[in-house]
């Protein structure tokens, strides 16, 4: 059983979560302590060390949510019905900035992070927009962890973009480059990874601009249609290299027959952008775990850890929740 209250001692685990962890501040429709999460984000100092929650009861809150750089660690909680995926959320926030209204990637975002230790769990973010142009969920410049949440867009849909990342049990979905970023290094486990009806599309685009700058695991992912989608066999890569230097690897995930033979793409046909990526996959199955790779593709030999990606000492890190990972509750 997981709970997203573990390391809190003194409170029984469980699987429905629809009251607020002690000391949490409270966002609701009605009764809460705020009516909006920005409002409670910015009830909060920035300069204290004391670690800081915000649990948001049952809706829909149509807001931008920016959580700025800030001493403290913060946790925001969903209420659920069942905390260990994103199945059973109750909580969304929803907005539908783009590019095309004159925003950039980051600013874009329905939620954006740059708070290091952050943590989210039984979220729902999505970004409304939809096709034509950039349309950030979700935005993460620090080292921050995601936990049974799910992130819904059409293109760019998590910029994931600096700092140690992880997103478990979550479900990401879009249709272009949906996940993306430039100095990441994150790991994804047990997410499950869905794409829209389109000719063509592609989940990832690492945009590392020297070696070794990022690096994308997805470890035990499930990768098939959005819910009522009828995607057409073949039709999306795992990635292309938004700069030369991409790094993803897929690993001991299920691959359905959306996914191309060839696996991966270049950038364009006129700059292809492969001399130096490493893509790779070791152990997938699946449909779209067959057929003759792209040349630049690498069969690895064996499966990358999650030390080599988030490093030795991730355990122990603010941003990391072990028995969420692991599946089971310290209490």
């Amino acid at each position: 059983m997981k709970s997203i209250y573990a390391g809190l001692s003194l409170l029984p685990a469980v699987l429905a979560v629809s009251s607020a962890p002690s000391g949490c501040i409270t966002v609701a429709k009605s009764g809460g302590d705020y009516s909006t999460i920005q409002a409670a984000v910015d009830s909060l100092s920035t300069s204290s060390s004391d670690d800081q929650c915000i649990f948001v009861s049952a809706g829909t809150y149509e807001e931008q949510v920016i959580v700025a750089e800030r001493t403290a660690q913060l946790t925001i909680y969903g209420s659920t019905t069942d905390d260990s995926s994103y199945s059973s959320n109750t909580v969304t926030i929803s907005n539908g900035f783009s590019q095309a209204d004159g925003y950039n990637n980051e600013e874009s975002a329905t939620l954006r992070i740059r708070a290091d230790g952050f943590r989210l769990y039984n979220v729902n973010v999505e970004n409304t927009y939809g096709e034509g142009s950039q349309a950030v969920a979700l935005s993460s410049y620090a080292d921050s962890g995601f936990y049974g949440s799910a992130f819904i867009g059409f293109q760019d849909t998590v910029l994931s973009n600096q700092g140690n990342q992880i997103y478990v049990d979550c479900k990401i979905e879009g249709a272009t480059d949906f996940i993306f970023g430039q100095e990441a290094f994150s790991w994804f486990e047990r997410v499950d990874i869905r794409v829209l009806a389109r000719s063509i599309g592609y989940l990832t685009a690492d945009g590392p601009e020297a070696s070794g700058d990022s690096y994308y695991v997805f470890n035990d992912c499930d990768i098939a249609a959005a819910d009522g989608e009828s995607v057409t066999a073949g039709a999306y890569y795992l990635g292309r290299p938004w700069r030369e230097y991409a790094q993803v690897v897929f690993q001991l995930t299920t691959m359905s027959s959306v996914i191309n033979s060839a696996g991966w793409a270049v950038w364009n046909s006129a700059d292809t952008r492969t001399d130096n990526v490493l893509f790779g996959e070791y152990d997938n199955t699946g449909a779209g775990a067959s057929g003759t790779r792209a040349s630049f593709a690498t069969a690895l030999s064996s499966a990358v850890s999650i030390a080599d990606v988030l490093g030795s000492s991730y355990a122990s890190a603010s941003y990391f929740d072990s028995d969420y990972y692991s599946g089971s509750s310290s209490n």
